[in-house]
């Protein structure tokens, strides 16, 4: 099978697509299906993608489900309780399962918006993405069929933050969703985004585009827990305005193939922190490309990101800044930490600094490495088995990314995840 599988079924989907009328969304969306059609899905040839992989795209036929149906014990167990929750099924928005934000706070189907408000759209669509970066972006273009259209009013604080759940319940499904964030000038949000299935084989192509508007402050989190032989894409895309503040944590513990894209845009003063926390064990693969590109005087980026590598699994960590020649007085730092708990996981670790400006002060750094045998032997020293004194010492060195998570229920589900992975100890 190739990508004539998605070519084939396309006509009958577009016809379905939202923004028939939207002649901007429709240059948009053929745009990205010419390129689709040229290329096909990112290969090993690309730069970007050299580390990953994306021939079981080829092997299964993935197919757009109607489907609205979903079990609610499963999702409660995901289900933050203080926390606004906004629901996604196979990719399109269910208000009904979904809770009512505050009147600060503005939500509907990005379908819906597209009817109501397509020029309003126009301005953010597109726009804080490269529709030209690579292929999954081009193929969200053309396929999505629904998301989120969300905006805070300027000058206001959202009281608990808004979980974002993508919940993918059909076998073999294309679960494609666009999403639009807006935080106005001096407000501020927190979204955790959520990604589970309960079907076990399926293909998630999620793209954000975010505007972070002069001194607001945006905090977005991202758990990828999808099931054992999904496979996922999720890209988040940033514009920083001046003296804006955005931070993200990503924590990617699912699938069996993820690629996960974070970039962002920062203007005057802005300042942006990425954290994150990716664990593979199995044959996993786990792919995080993030990208900060300083654009202007003051900007300050800090960034954390922490891997733990078990049996067969690998990952990919690529980060890059990039300090335009206008961009005096930039202050970054990046780092990576691996841990390999197996002599067959492999890392590919590549931190980068493009520096074009005179007056800065940057560093990055990484390390790959094992348990440490002297730790290993004091607790068993202690009476604690080997089994358990590796899982405390793994536990402890992956802690580290959940304890920066502020929101006390995400920080709980978290703990329960990496000890599902690592058990045999107690908090």
């Amino acid at each position: 099978m190739s990508i004539d599988h998605y070519l084939n079924h396309y006509p009958a989907l577009a016809a379905q697509l939202p923004g028939q009328a939207v002649s901007w969304l429709q240059a948009l969306r053929q745009n990205g299906f010419d390129r689709f059609a040229e290329r096909g899905f990112p290969g090993l040839r690309d730069e970007e993608w050299r580390y990953t992989n994306l021939a079981g795209l080829n092997k299964t036929a993935f197919n757009v489900s109607a489907s609205s149906a979903f079990d609610a014990d499963f999702l409660n167990a995901y289900r933050l309780s203080d926390a606004y929750c906004l629901l996604l099924v196979n990719g399109r928005l269910l208000l009904d399962a979904s809770d009512t934000p505050p009147a600060a706070v503005t939500v509907k189907s990005l379908a819906q918006a597209l009817h109501d408000q397509p020029e309003q759209l126009h301005a953010y669509l597109g726009q804080a993405v490269d529709n030209q970066e690579h292929n999954l972006i081009a193929f969200n273009n053309a396929w999505f069929a629904d998301g989120l259209w969300l905006e805070v009013a300027a000058g206001q604080i959202v009281d608990k933050p808004i979980q974002i759940i993508h919940l993918v319940t059909a076998e073999d499904a294309l679960a494609v969703s666009r999403n639009l964030v807006v935080v106005n000038q001096q407000a501020e949000a927190e979204i955790i985004e959520t990604f589970i299935g309960s079907s076990e084989r399926y293909f998630t192509a999620a793209v954000s585009e975010c505007f972070v508007l002069p001194n607001a402050s945006l905090a977005w989190s991202k758990l990828q827990l999808e099931a054992g032989k999904a496979l996922h894409f999720g890209g988040c895309y940033v514009q920083q305005a001046r003296d804006s503040r955005f931070k993200h944590q990503n924590f990617a513990l699912g699938s069996v193939l993820a690629r996960s894209d974070i970039h962002s845009d920062l203007q005057q003063a802005a300042e942006c922190q990425l954290d994150g926390l990716y664990v593979a064990g199995q044959r996993q693969h786990l792919d995080n490309h993030t990208r900060i590109n300083h654009l202007a005087p003051h900007g300050v980026s800090r960034e954390f990101y922490k891997g733990v590598l078990d049996d067969k699994a690998r990952a990919v960590f690529q980060g890059r800044v990039v300090v335009a020649k206008d961009a005096q007085q930039t202050d970054s730092e990046m780092n990576n930490r691996n841990l390999l708990l197996s002599a067959d996981a492999e890392v590919d670790s590549k931190p980068q600094l493009e520096i074009y400006a005179d007056d800065v002060k940057c560093s990055h750094g990484m390390t790959v490495g094992q348990l440490d045998e002297k730790s290993l032997f004091y607790l068993q020293s202690r009476a604690i088995d080997e089994e358990s004194a590796r899982n405390l010492l793994t536990f402890a060195f992956a802690n580290e990314m959940v304890e920066k998570v502020a929101h006390a229920g995400f920080k709980a589900l978290l703990h329960r995840e990496l000890l599902q992975r690592f058990p045999a100890i107690s908090l």
